[in-house]
């Protein structure tokens, strides 16, 4: 990737096209904009989240395998801002016309029971949190994006931010960090098995992706605050939402998730 740093300026413009296409529905086309480096990109995420104007609701963290790393040129992870509304319970109904070219994940989610540290062990981290079995439908302001985005734009574009939907929530101090590292799951669309996955996909572990994200944020003096929740990393390869009953079935006595699409 380029090393080019943008101006303040453009900051201000690219995020205001952004917010734009988000608020009206008008995908962008990739080949428009050109290369920066990652502060500059975040820093265009932070400015759009300002833009939105709603209550911040957490983080989702994306690359967190080494093969989607591998798709979009990057060597660790990267997150978005979330905001409240886009986190949905189990057993909602959500309209298809809600999103742009969405696609379907499954997760763990985290919710701070207080603020979360980059200090924090592993140990900590499950310790000061719930953990929830989730599904999480990225989506995207610009057309045809997946897999061939450019990272910088996945990073401004709140990386590709959806939807989440969770299960049930558990103390994660209920669960051993062996026990998260083998969460088995098998995603159903209208009862037909689409795809399968293990939590080990994330980083080897899910809290080491939730200990990234807390370093990562403190480089910029941000924290997970109390409340907020952290969708951590796919265990699958994602595939196409479309209108339907979805279901992810969890194992390792994490609940199913439920939802539909219409």
């Amino acid at each position: 990737m380029t090393d080019k740093v943008l101006t303040s300026d453009e900051v201000e413009v690219l995020a205001q096209i952004l917010y734009k296409a988000y608020a009206n529905q008008e995908p962008l086309d990739m080949t428009e904009f050109t290369e920066f480096d990652d502060d500059s990109a975040y820093k265009v995420q932070r400015r759009l989240t300002e833009l939105k104007a709603k209550k911040l609701g957490g983080y989702k963290i994306s690359l967190t395998s080494e093969e989607t790393q591998k798709m979009f040129n990057s060597t660790e992870p990267l997150y978005g801002a979330q905001l409240e509304e886009r986190f949905f319970k189990s057993g909602t109904k959500l309209k298809q016309s809600m999103f742009m070219d969405p696609l379907v994940e499954v997760e763990l989610v985290f919710t701070a029971k207080k603020d979360l540290s980059a200090d924090d062990s592993l140990e900590d981290l499950m310790a000061k949190t719930t953990v929830a079995p989730a599904v999480e439908l990225p989506d995207c302001r610009f057309k045809e994006w997946f897999p061939t985005l450019p990272k910088n734009l996945v990073m401004a574009d709140a990386a590709v931010g959806g939807a989440v939907v969770y299960g049930d929530e558990e103390d994660t101090n209920k669960f051993t960090l062996d026990q998260l590292a083998t969460v088995h799951t098998e995603l159903f669309h209208d009862k037909e098995q689409v795809a399968e996955g293990v939590s080990s996909e994330v980083l080897g572990n899910p809290v080491k992706s939730l200990k990234w994200l807390t370093e990562k944020l403190a480089e910029t003096d941000q924290v997970v605050h109390k409340g907020e929740r952290v969708s951590t990393g796919t265990f699958l390869l994602p595939v196409r939402l479309t209108p339907g009953k979805w279901k992810a079935e969890f194992d390792s006595g994490l609940s199913n998730v439920n939802f539909e699409v219409e």
